[in-house]
């Protein structure tokens, strides 16, 4: 697991977000190295508050990084399967948020607080859907059991007892007058030593234990249970081609050990096979990836070799040939392809907002506009289709509408962080200033910027004409904001706001907000 590598980062984050210390579980561990109790007294050191706010911490970091892929098909898949997944977790303690990241290496990783990250080499490596909800029903089993956080709090424990057993070595040699120094290094380095055993064993615990949850999981949300033990057989035997240097990370984060396969094996005959069909989005998912987290000349390529050896005519690879066009912006040349799909195959949401897309990379944008309005007809409400007619509607100067239609989709829908900030821009261009700065806030809120979020809506309290229903709502807005900030924030805040606001309101003028 990605997130045992990141203790760093993650106590960075708590030193960020200003959580307490880790404190260390009480009680001596046996030699089967058992988990810490998710009830103990231990675990309080960390709350689930303030985990949460640790890992979107984390998880801003990387969004700033932009590997976040905003894409919103890949993105929409990515919450579909990984609610399908958390819903059956038999815990409510989190909020799950499954993003995809724009990187070829085979992995996947859990952030404390309910984020998991999926690679986009992790997704094309899969041979079906089953091994994909088997890996992430895995991740997703380490968010509920805490395994960073008891990790954290096992070092504190057991790195107090090393030491402590270090230095009682190293003093009992010098007080006997005869330690050598030879004799105290090799105290220190057993030490040691035991520290990384007891590492390894405790990872061990954790991965057999997310194994064990996450197929129970898995198989209460309707997916085959050896998922789990196909894919991490097959990442142990042979690994996905041509490049097998990308799976080597996987391995590294989930070492496969050969009692570990065969005990989810053994799990899955006991639970039952269940038969689950791929879904045609994982379908069309794959190869959508193949150019939006990839090289589109390469994946262009790809589909006309594809062709040569008389393939590519599943309705999954004509998808991705016709993305591959759009990216390479040869839209044209995926438009009759894209009609074609959807007068075949009318209730795939898929092809519509292809089809939208290409239109409007073709300067086609009242085509654009007219296959989007009937989606939206025959698919209220659907997240991808809603944010395709809307880019189609700003890009037709139509501002007014994009925002009316965005707001109703996110009245519904809770958006994902980039989609917040594109609701702003749509209402910055309708001239919407005030519902702007609201939705910069909440932009800011969702990222954990309270500082920012708390300037947004004070600007948005300046504007002149704003009706009774507005101010009520921006100033309880504002309350709760400042509440939940810090208190040396507030602090600051009160000081700053008379320093920056004019400073910070020529930034975010009306028409130059930053999005």
């Amino acid at each position: 697991m990605s997130t045992l590598r990141s203790i760093s980062a993650f106590l960075a984050a708590l030193a960020v977000t200003g959580s307490v210390g880790v404190g260390y579980a009480q009680g001596v561990k046996g030699s089967n190295q058992d988990l810490p109790e998710l009830g103990s007294p231990a675990n309080a050191a960390i709350s689930i508050d303030e985990e949460y706010h640790a890992g979107l911490s984390y998880v801003n970091q990387i969004r700033n990084t932009g590997l976040i892929l905003t894409d919103p098909e890949i993105s929409q898949y990515a919450q579909e399967i990984g609610h399908s997944l958390s819903s059956h977790a038999e815990e409510g303690q989190h909020q799950f948020y499954y993003f995809v990241l724009r990187d070829p290496v085979v992995n996947a990783f859990a952030v404390p607080g309910g984020f998991v990250a999926i690679h986009s080499g992790l997704i094309l490596a899969t041979r079906n859907e089953n091994e994909l909800a088997g890996v992430l029903a895995h991740e997703t089993a380490h968010v509920t059991q805490r395994h960073l956080v008891r990790q954290l709090i096992d070092q504190s424990h057991e790195g107090l007892l090393a030491s402590a057993a270090m230095l009682a070595a190293v003093l009992l040699g010098a007080t006997a007058g005869h330690g050598s120094p030879d004799a105290i290094e090799g105290a220190i380095l057993a030490g040691q030593s035991a520290m990384i055993q007891h590492q390894i064993n405790y990872t061990r615990s954790s991965e057999f234990e997310a194994d064990r949850i996450g197929i129970s999981t898995m198989a209460n949300a309707g997916y085959d249970p050896l998922g789990v033990a196909s894919f991490f057989d097959y990442m142990g035997r042979e690994g996905p081609e041509p490049s097998r240097v990308n799976a080597v990370q996987f391995l590294i984060d989930h070492p496969i050990f050969s009692d570990r396969v065969a005990e989810a094996r053994d799990r899955a005959d006991q639970i039952g096979r269940i038969r689950h069909e791929d879904s045609l989005s994982y379908r069309l998912i794959k190869e959508r990836l193949r150019s939006v987290a990839g090289d589109p000349p390469v994946a262009r390529q790809y589909y006309v070799s594809l062709l040569k050896n008389g393939g590519g005519k599943t309705i999954e690879e004509r998808y991705g040939k016709d993305v591959a066009e759009i990216l390479t912006r040869n839209p044209a040349a995926a438009i009759p392809d894209l009609q074609e799909l959807v007068r075949e195959y009318p209730k795939v949401t898929q092809f519509y907002g292809a089809l939208g897309q290409a239109y409007l990379a073709n300067n086609q944008v009242r085509d654009s506009e007219v296959i989007l309005e009937r989606a939206m007809t025959l698919f209220p409400r659907n997240v991808p289709i809603t944010i395709r007619l809307a880019e189609t509607l700003m890009r037709a100067g139509d501002n007014k509408r994009a925002h009316l239609v965005l707001l109703d989709l996110f009245n519904n829908v809770e958006p994902t962080p980039d989609q917040t900030r594109l609701i702003a821009k749509a209402a910055n261009t309708a001239g919407d200033y005030a519902d702007s700065y609201s939705y910069m806030a909440e932009f800011y809120l969702a990222t954990g910027n309270l500082q920012m979020a708390s300037n947004q809506l004070q600007m948005a309290l300046t504007l002149p004409n704003l009706d009774a229903v507005q101010r009520a709502r921006y100033s309880a807005r504002l309350e709760e904001v400042r509440a939940a900030m810090p208190k040396k924030n507030k602090d600051q805040l009160a000081e700053g706001n008379r320093n920056n606001s004019a400073a910070e309101g020529i930034r975010n003028a009306p028409g130059t907000g930053r999005y």
